[in-house]
């Protein structure tokens, strides 16, 4: 994790490190698919009127264009042109493309995972890339999709974050319809102003969004003091409705939005416990949620940002009158692999996949080894042979220098044994029986 990148924003894994990269992954999948979510994939490149069309977010895309046109004249790319391409920042503006495009060979409600490159041109930092590997789950309905599914992603994904070596984490879950029925009912009917500004509270403290609450969006100091008392509220149980309503304001959607989070929070604590909060300072700053909004952190780890976020969108994918509302989440992927190997929290086992190397005893013997490399691949270990018939010490060492554990050798009479270079333990051997054991059948990943 100390080298040095030559271009930075970009990681890329030494062979033992993209191992554990590879286990967070199927971890992830294997969770997703127990749970009925299919695996999708869509283009990396969207039309910039795509990307943008629910918010300005220009100076996070990456335009895309050739370096040169069919004239051989150099491309020139127009940014206010909603047609033209660029790499796509997250996977749920994508996604909601995607369903419409295909709604007539979907079946509703579609429950889908995507694993896949996104770009983002920020400045780079730990925890912060301009590409990188998000994993998502969302839910989508036709018409209309119950609330229940909003329940059912944030324990998905607290099952997910589980399994994985990390450390431990807390679901932060608020509902941006509690959040603007508290604000209608104090008197701010920039309610998306003020969530934008409420979304900057970590960043900026507590001061300097009241003097934006008032500055920006005309709040007395008494209606930014109760937007602020109201983002002060956090409780692991559903306590939290006490908390709102002895504030006294009185709004419809402000009881929906506290009827549905105390559905969230109630499940939680029956089948996750310890895993989920209710923190109504979580905003989230795109303008495309509107109930259930998630911020994910690590304990201990909170200045590396959310791991984990997403939330409930009525109207970001459409097709005429027809909507598809959908509830999602997306894991940064990159972001906990980076705070894995940076801290060293978990390490696989061997730099390779390779379990067994089998030795030559001279050139003429490489095709003898390909056919016990053969059966030993057939029964699901993995196996290399030897380039070159050097001494037998020279072979040990090249299995060494790869992480590769075991040695098998043939003599000139077909007697076969294999060695553990790690004990020096050397045992006869037969290649349709023997197996090693399990921990060294496959690479292990173990926290520390």
């Amino acid at each position: 994790m100390a080298r040095t990148a030559s271009l930075s924003g970009f990681p890329e894994w030494l062979p033992q490190e993209r191992l554990v990269e590879l286990h967070v992954l199927d971890t992830l999948r294997k969770t997703f698919e127990l749970h009925g979510f299919s695996s999708i994939e869509t283009r990396a490149v969207e039309t910039v009127g795509q990307l943008l069309r629910k918010g300005e977010i220009d100076k996070e895309v990456y335009g895309l264009s050739r370096l040169q046109d069919d004239e051989g004249e150099d491309a020139k790319t127009d940014k206010a042109d909603p047609n033209a391409l660029a790499l796509h920042f997250d996977l749920t503006v994508p996604f909601a493309r995607y369903v419409v495009e295909n709604a007539g060979y979907l079946a509703f409600p579609f429950r889908r995972y995507q694993i896949q490159k996104v770009w983002r041109g920020e400045r780079p930092q730990e925890g912060r890339a301009r590409e990188f590997t998000q994993a998502d789950i969302d839910v989508v309905g036709d018409g209309e999709l119950p609330f229940r599914y909003d329940v059912e992603i944030a324990l998905v994904i607290a099952e997910a974050l589980s399994a994985l070596p990390i450390p431990d984490f807390r679901l932060r879950i608020n509902n941006r319809k509690l959040a603007e029925g508290f604000y209608r009912g104090i008197g701010l009917t920039d309610t998306a102003g003020v969530l934008r500004s409420i979304d900057k509270l970590e960043k900026i403290g507590a001061a300097k969004v009241a003097e934006l609450l008032k500055s920006e969006l005309g709040a007395t100091d008494e209606q930014a003091g109760l937007a602020l008392e109201l983002a002060s509220i956090r409780t692991e149980d559903t306590s939290f409705v006490d908390r709102v309503r002895a504030l006294g304001v009185k709004d419809d959607l402000l009881e929906e939005g506290l009827n549905e989070l105390e559905q969230v929070i109630q499940a939680a604590v029956q089948r996750a416990p310890g895993k989920v909060v209710a923190d109504l300072s979580i905003a989230r700053g795109l303008d495309y949620y509107t109930g259930t909004v998630v911020e994910t952190v690590l304990v201990g780890h909170e200045q590396l940002g959310s791991i984990c976020s997403g939330g409930r969108y009525d109207a970001l994918a459409s097709k005429g009158n027809r909507k598809f509302p959908g509830v999602g989440l997306s894991i940064g992927v990159t972001r906990l692999v980076s705070r894995i190997l940076s801290q060293e929290l978990a390490t696989a086992s061997r730099s390779v996949p390779t379990a067994v190397l089998v030795a030559l005893n001279s050139d003429d013997s490489w095709s003898a080894a390909q056919d016990i490399a053969a059966q030993l691949r057939g029964r699901g270990i993995a196996t290399e042979v030897a380039a070159k018939a050097e001494k037998f010490g020279k072979q040990i060492k090249f299995a060494d220098r790869r992480g590769i554990p075991f040695v098998w050798f043939t003599d000139d009479d077909g007697k076969h044994q294999v060695k553990d270079i790690r004990t020096g333990e050397q045992v006869d051997a037969d290649p349709a029986a023997w197996t090693p054991s399990e921990e060294d059948l496959y690479v292990r990943v173990t926290t520390a």
